[in-house]
């Protein structure tokens, strides 16, 4: 590492409780700052925008550690590094170039407009059906919202994208249990092991039901892809790794947080309400505010990075592209970045589904979904309400994921509000 920095390494809290209050720390001190991550690898953390999507686009970064990052290749960081399986996955996320390009390819036909309006209908019923659920919740009771609504539905639609069959004890259940563990950041070194070896343990026992069960689903298509040579089998478990933890863990922090800002903030609801503003508003606002994921994983120098005169990232190091940094730089936002507020002109002004090559397939998915789940939300439980605005739900133990451990609410909360019928805002994929 370059000695370009004074200061002492900032180390960063692996359970992310303050994550805004380290970002706003980091950013006082310069546009790329060198901190410490859980387990003690030191990487640089980057807070701006602009610098933000120039790494992300262009090609001074990799995020292929066994090309690109000299500690992971000699063996200096351990293989049992708590946070190694989100470096040791090869997928298209971590791709670089042209094996970058190879493994997208396959997943795109995944994600197109036609699949995407197909799959409209059934996130209806399954909004529909959670919402059925919660009508059987005595009035005055609390509910985690995040558990009875934001992770069932992305869940649901994710594992019939891929067809993992349904059932209490199946892959189902199975994946949604590792999934909820596989971003907590804060977890003992053992159960991080233990975790990864159920994941991978899962994930083999699905694909060999899929290859004697072929149907018209993803992981079928990936399948086939794997037989035509297109990717290897590591590739093709490692690629179901990513849309299925991303897939679900993301769209369940929209929904999440989306929800919690607009209780916590009735006079932004009530723009929406009053059809001064759409659901796509609130949700980029939201995209913004609390990026689903905080950061994108571990990126490396392919060369010498000049961050302004006298401040170099050395090539081979590790950097972390802060989403959530992203989101609130005051330089981009405004001093008032912190703050809420769905009619921000620079609001869709995010990258928080990504940049350039790497900007996320599921997008248009991730926006469908929640759409129609705050829209059906809000009509079914117009009196929805915190439970405790008192008190804000506990974060997730996580510097990756954001979102809340629960999310508690009323359903029929004190004061309802007007409610007008308003059309579903139209969705279009980028």
């Amino acid at each position: 590492m370059a000695e370009q920095q004074a200061c002492p390494f900032l180390s960063i809290d692996p359970s992310g409780q303050d994550l805004y209050g380290e970002i706003a720390r980091i950013r006082a001190r310069g546009p790329a700052v060198e901190v410490e991550l859980p387990g003690g690898v030191r990487a640089w953390w980057i807070t701006g925008l602009e610098l933000n999507k120039r790494l992300l686009a262009g090609p001074e970064t990799s995020k292929d550690a066994f090309q690109h990052w000299p500690a992971w290749i000699n063996g200096d960081i351990s293989r049992t590094w708590p946070l190694a399986i989100w470096v040791s996955v090869r997928n298209m996320v971590t791709a670089y170039g042209s094996d970058h390009s190879r493994l997208r390819k396959p997943m795109a036909a995944a994600f197109t407009k036609r699949r995407v309006d197909a799959l409209m209908p059934r996130v209806q019923e399954i909004v529909d059906r959670a919402l059925d659920a919660l009508e059987r919740v005595p009035e005055g009771e609390a509910v985690d919202l995040r558990v009875a609504f934001a992770a069932p539905i992305p869940h649901e639609v994710v594992c019939e994208l891929f067809g993992v069959p349904p059932g209490e004890d199946g892959p189902r259940a199975d994946l949604y249990r590792i999934i909820n563990r596989f971003f907590d950041t804060a977890i003992s070194l053992e159960d991080a092991q233990a975790n990864a070896v159920d994941l991978y343990g899962t994930l083999t026992a699905f694909l060999q039901h899929k290859r004697e069960h072929p149907a018209d689903d993803l992981t079928t298509a990936l399948i086939a892809a794997r037989d035509e040579g297109s990717l290897s089998e590591q590739e093709l478990m490692d690629n179901l790794i990513l849309l299925l933890t991303a897939g679900f863990e993301t769209t369940v922090n929209l929904i999440d947080n989306t929800v919690h800002s607009l209780l916590a903030h009735p006079d932004q609801l009530g723009l929406v309400r009053s059809g001064r503003a759409t659901w796509e508003d609130a949700l980029e606002e939201s995209l913004r505010f609390e990026a689903p994921g905080a950061m994108s994983g571990l990126r490396y120098a392919v060369q010498d990075i000049e961050i302004e005169p006298g401040l170099t990232i050395p090539e081979g190091d590790p950097l972390v592209v802060s989403f959530a940094g992203a989101g609130r730089d005051p330089e981009r936002h405004g001093p008032d970045a912190d703050r809420f507020d769905i009619t921000r002109g620079t609001s869709r002004d995010h990258v928080s589904f990504g940049h350039g090559v790497h900007h996320c397939l599921g997008r248009p998915l991730a926006m469908a979904e929640a759409t129609v789940a705050l829209r059906s939300l809000f009509a079914r439980f117009p009196r929805l309400a915190l439970a405790d605005p008192s008190h804000p739900p506990k974060r997730l133990r996580s510097i990756i994921s954001t979102g809340h451990e629960e999310l508690p609410v009323l359903l029929h909360g004190p004061v309802p509000g007007p409610c007008p019928e308003e059309p579903a805002a139209e969705v279009r994929p980028e």
